[in-house]
């Protein structure tokens, strides 16, 4: 009776979702890809290129650290960082805050200010930056990614594919 439930608990819904066929995705791109053997199990739209704010602030916040000895390096706000259009920590120029702000500003408030701030500091100026977030996609294998700003502001030339 214990083996009859069991069965009845665990094969009946795969059985199911087997017959049924893929699950339904709201997602406009999407890969599935297995780690260990690199084979593509699901796709839909996979090479199609899209927007990529939160990919960007990701890439921004990897090429910073890996920029700097310290994240408590000290970081002057200069005037040009501040005002930055979208989701904002409000940076003041001439303020003085570490990079780790910047970073925790840039990851968990998603500040455009924050991300222009870390590019101007770790690299001189946002193009530099920009430079350094291309080369580290090709690094990683982002075949299909292209950078132009450091905050994921929609911009032409700047997309990623799932």
């Amino acid at each position: 009776m214990i083996a009859a439930c069991l069965a009845a608990v665990f094969l009946i819904p795969a059985a199911t979702a087997e017959a049924s066929g893929p699950p339904a995705l709201s997602a406009v791109s999407a890969i599935l890809v297995d780690g260990e053997s690199g084979r593509v199990l699901f796709e839909k739209n996979a090479h199609e290129e899209r927007s990529i704010a939160s990919i960007t602030k990701l890439m921004t916040a990897l090429v910073a650290v890996e920029s700097v000895a310290s994240l408590k390096e000290e970081v002057t706000i200069l005037p040009e960082w501040t005002g930055i259009e979208g989701s904002s920590i409000y940076l003041r120029a001439g303020e003085t805050v570490t990079l780790e702000t910047l970073l925790y500003g840039l990851l968990l408030n998603s500040g455009n200010d924050a991300a222009v701030a870390v590019a101007g500091y770790c690299a001189g100026d946002v193009d530099a930056f920009v430079e350094r977030m291309n080369a580290r996609a090709v690094e990683l294998g982002m075949e299909q990614t292209h950078f132009t700003n450091p905050n994921g502001l929609s911009e032409d030339g700047h997309y990623s594919t799932a």
